[in-house]
């Protein structure tokens, strides 16, 4: 006996649902690229190139971590509303 076949299109709900999940995933990664970039600063005096001062650095690194922290929360909200609460247009049938 077959199986029937899966559909082709999900539910707009859990749609949504996974592309958040790919989303805080996926901001992982962008937390580490954004992590580094610190380390491309120039930071050789006697090379003559205008070096950064540490501290701008600092707060470079506290930015993106309150921002990376602010995104997160701002998902993970909107992953524990329930599935029938979106804000969208509704679908009439």
């Amino acid at each position: 006996m077959a199986r029937d076949p899966l559909p082709l299109f999900l539910e707009r709900g859990v749609y949504r649902r996974r592309r958040m999940m790919d989303a805080l995933r996926l901001l992982t990664v962008l937390g580490v690229v954004l992590w580094l970039i610190p380390a491309l600063w120039p930071n050789d005096p006697s090379a003559g190139a205008q070096t950064l001062a540490m501290s701008r650095a600092l707060f470079y690194i506290f930015g993106v971590w309150a921002a990376l922290i602010a995104i997160s929360a701002v998902l993970a909200f909107r992953l524990r509303r329930p599935e029938g609460s979106d804000t969208g247009a509704e679908d009439v049938h």
